[in-house]
């Protein structure tokens, strides 16, 4: 028999549930069980699923919808489980990406059946993993319908601050050719590695730039974060390539992006690897505004990408907002307050209520 998961529980103490069924990326079957389970028991929801992505909505006919959307899995475990309780600070893998916002999830959509807005709850599958496994980009692809709304809440660790939009990013590889030769007579050849030098120090010379977009700074970066070449000890390499990741404000197209890197490292071949779009905050729309304002606080940019630009592809303006330090997030002491995963629950449900 599957876990019973407890939608009665405190959101502290089911985010210690959550996190104890341990669901690194792939292995999310008995979770999403669980959560099918336990919302499927509530009378005012109408429950599918995808995969091991579980998706429930109310249908009260509201004049808006909003989604609150969270993803299941975790990175690996490192012997930090179980959970721990010690002093008002909840210790173990998942608490704070993302168990304690899928328990304040949870809670939500067992104990406030009537919202002043329609709402559609995702508990969704390998977001630690690489895209095309993406269990929200799966349905988003599969059932853009279920996703269809009026404004999202990611809730992504975000220190229960609203965090919006997200950078887009995009990986290159540029590629430098040689000559081989046995090192013995390095002379006969030249030597691929060597010539990564002034791609490095056009990387080091490069200055981001801080970008404004809706009222929020986004920081972009342009940053070396691998480089291989070479096939043994004694030969000069003729290939070398060196992985350039670029973050870069949502007010850039990808294409955009990519011609701005094909740029600084004009002369070069310059290859994509993979890229994703950024999102704008859409902090002016109505709906937004009313979130900020029921939840508090000055917004700030999202640093990183974030499954809100999903959202945004489908025009639904989205935000981050989650209990935990996302600072915290894969740490093997990954951690979160108790006192932050009540202090969302209950200014989301005077949000969903007003």
């Amino acid at each position: 028999m599957g876990i019973v998961l407890d939608l009665d529980l405190p959101a502290p103490a089911l985010t210690a549930q959550l996190c104890d069924l341990a669901s690194p990326s792939g292995e999310e079957g008995p979770l999403a069980d669980a959560v099918e389970a336990a919302l499927r028991s509530l009378g005012h929801l109408t429950v599918h699923r995808d995969g091991d992505t579980v998706v429930a909505r109310t249908a009260l006919g509201r004049p808006t919808r909003v989604v609150l959307a969270g993803h299941l899995d975790t990175v690996p475990v490192a012997a930090n489980l179980p959970t721990r309780l010690d002093d008002g600070v909840l210790w173990g893998r998942g608490t704070v990406d993302m168990k304690g916002g899928v328990a304040v999830g949870l809670r939500l959509a067992a104990h406030v059946p009537a919202p002043a807005s329609d709402v559609t709850y995702v508990f969704y599958d390998n977001e630690e993993v690489e895209a095309e496994r993406n269990g929200l980009g799966r349905v988003a692809r599969q059932h853009p319908d279920w996703l269809a709304a009026d404004f999202a809440v990611l809730m992504e660790p975000s220190s229960a601050a609203v965090e919006g939009g997200c950078n887009g990013t995009l990986r290159v590889a540029v590629q430098l050719t040689g000559t081989a030769a046995h090192s013995a007579r390095w002379w006969m050849g030249s030597n691929a590695i060597h010539a990564a030098g002034p791609v490095l120090q056009r990387l080091a010379e490069y200055r981001p730039a801080t970008v404004t977009v809706d009222g929020l700074d986004y920081r972009e970066g342009l940053n070396a974060v691998g480089i291989s070449g070479g096939i043994a000890g004694n030969v000069i390499p003729d290939r070398c390539e060196v992985t350039v990741n670029y973050r870069f404000a949502p007010s850039h197209t990808e294409a955009e992006a990519l011609d701005h890197v094909r740029q600084v490292f004009d002369g070069y071949d310059v290859r994509l690897l993979d890229t994703a779009p950024g999102a704008r905050p859409g902090l002016d729309r109505p709906v937004a505004a009313a979130f900020v304002a029921a939840v508090g606080g000055e917004p700030r940019a999202k640093v990183g990408w974030t499954d809100v630009a999903r959202f945004d592809a489908l025009g639904v303006p989205a935000v981050n907002y989650g209990p935990g330090d996302p600072q915290l997030a894969h740490a093997d002491d990954e951690r979160v307050h108790v006192a932050e995963i009540e202090a969302c629950e209950a200014r989301l449900r005077a949000w969903l209520a007003a």
